[in-house]
């Protein structure tokens, strides 16, 4: 069935540096699922932390289900990511080590199933920014002048 993207979180890639991406399932309730699969789904102010050796998705925002009675879910409340062992120490090792971050990148669903791409992430100074953009600014000038000749 393959892979089907429902949001991406850009604000990650401009504000971070990405390093080690990580794939997690989430533990979700029925409503949430379904507003998943329409697409409500926004991951911009999002973040990941490790509790307890369980890594956790805070601030992500799945709205409501229209057609959910009393049963839907909060908006946004903290949802459990499924990882290994072995990934949550090696990201747990990384934060407290070399001060990385774990910030949610993408947010697909994969043979029915809602997974959650989450990366190990350090913070871009203001002129690291500036010089992303100095670059993008650059490849899109080069695009233009070879389309237009």
């Amino acid at each position: 069935m393959g892979k089907k993207v429902i949001s991406t979180n850009k604000k990650a890639f401009h504000e971070y540096h990405i390093f080690d991406k990580y794939n997690a399932g989430m533990v979700l309730t029925g409503t949430e699922i379904k507003s998943i699969r329409k697409g409500a789904v926004n991951l911009k102010d999002s973040f990941v932390k490790i509790f307890d050796n369980e890594a956790f998705l805070y601030n992500c925002h799945i709205s409501l289900y229209e057609q959910g009675n009393r049963y839907n879910h909060e908006e946004k409340r903290t949802r459990k990511l499924l990882l290994n062992k072995k990934e949550i120490e090696k990201m747990l090792g990384k934060i407290k080590k070399d001060g990385y971050a774990i910030v949610p990148i993408e947010l697909f669903l994969e043979n029915g199933w809602a997974k959650l791409e989450i990366a190990l992430a350090k913070g871009k100074k203001l002129y690291d920014k500036r010089e992303d953009l100095a670059k993008k600014a650059q490849t899109r000038d080069i695009q233009r002048a070879v389309k237009n000749k």
